[in-house]
């Protein structure tokens, strides 16, 4: 088989998965970096309008988009003991600022410079940096409900990685929102959840089903998880997007209060939520034929050149269908 044919899906599913991703000029690993990938021009587009249509549903639920720092002090990520054990093996921490050429054997070489007096982890999520600033923010029930949506890259080192699926760094979105009472975090969990199930089946046409984590799987810190799940040609589900009522135990952790109507003071109640990159590589297990990298028509680009740059026209690039996503043409 020539090295530049797309493995069977039947002979080798992961192989297919990676040469799909590969021959639609995607990405690619960076190899230089360990456990992390290159999103191409093409890959990115794909993204950037998994962003613009999902931008638009949280911002039509009152959400505002925001930014944290990418470096979290680790005693924050102390404050909250189940939350850190949970991230604790994924995390990669700065220790040092600076470096300082030396020579040894007639070789220059760098080395590290100052010792932090705190170590930072990189973001491998922002619960506990957003629950900082929680807390300086909302005093009074006047300021709930507080809905935050934050676009970011995250880093969760990875022993085992595959391009979109599971990487050491990806792309993201991470909501994070703070509520009055239970029962309207529950909502929160819920509505994002739907809006999470709505743009995966009717913009991408991937059906999911949504269910509850188990105890076991639920994200670190929180009281219940739920999802949704993708069903992949191979049979296998793929998580696609997870929503998180996280109680109150952030906020006890961050001394998040406020005062509600009646003039007590109370611990808000936290939610947050998130999608990621691996949307793009759900999009070939899930719709893509054995022998083809075709993808769903919603997110898809579609090149046209004409040989011989009839009337001097350039190789163009549209976008199927109408509006910002535009609807889906069967093909």
């Amino acid at each position: 088989m020539s090295s530049d044919a797309i493995t069977t899906r039947e002979k080798d599913f992961a192989k297919w998965y990676q040469d799909v991703i590969r021959k639609g000029d995607v990405a690619e690993p960076a190899e230089v970096v360990r456990g992390c990938m290159v999103i191409k021009p093409h890959g990115y587009a794909i993204w950037e309008k998994v962003q613009a249509g999902l931008d638009q549903r949280f911002k039509a639920t009152g959400h505002k988009n925001a930014y944290f720092p990418l470096l979290i002090p680790l005693s924050f990520l102390a404050k909250e003991a189940a939350h850190v054990e949970g991230f604790a093996m994924e995390c990669a921490v700065v220790t040092h600022s600076g470096l300082r050429a030396v020579v040894v054997d007639g070789k220059a070489r760098l080395e590290v410079k100052n010792p932090l007096e705190e170590p930072y982890v990189i973001r491998p999520t922002s619960e506990t940096i957003i629950g900082h600033y929680f807390g300086k923010w909302i005093q009074s029930h006047r300021d709930l409900p507080m809905l935050i949506n934050q676009w970011a890259n995250v880093m969760r080192w990875e022993m085992r990685t595959r391009m979109f699926l599971r990487t050491s760094e990806f792309l993201w979105q991470e909501g994070h929102t703070a509520h009055a009472t239970h029962e309207e975090a529950l909502e929160e969990v819920h509505r994002m959840l739907g809006v999470y199930a709505d743009f995966a089946e009717n913009v991408m046409a991937m059906p999911v089903i949504r269910g509850e984590k188990t105890q076991n799987e639920k994200f670190a810190g929180a009281l219940s998880s739920f999802s949704i799940e993708a069903m992949m040609q191979d049979g296998k589900a793929l998580q696609a997007g997870t929503s998180h009522d996280l109680g109150q135990n952030f906020g006890k952790a961050f001394d998040v209060k406020f005062q509600n109507k009646t003039g007590e003071i109370e611990y808000v109640w936290q939610t947050s939520w998130g999608v990621s990159t691996r949307l793009i590589g759900a999009r070939a297990p899930a719709h893509a034929r054995p022998d083809s990298r075709r993808h769903h028509p919603h997110l898809q680009e579609r090149r046209r050149a004409r040989e011989g740059g009839r009337r001097g026209r350039r190789a163009q690039t549209r976008v199927r269908g109408r509006g910002p996503l535009g609807r889906a043409r069967r093909s």
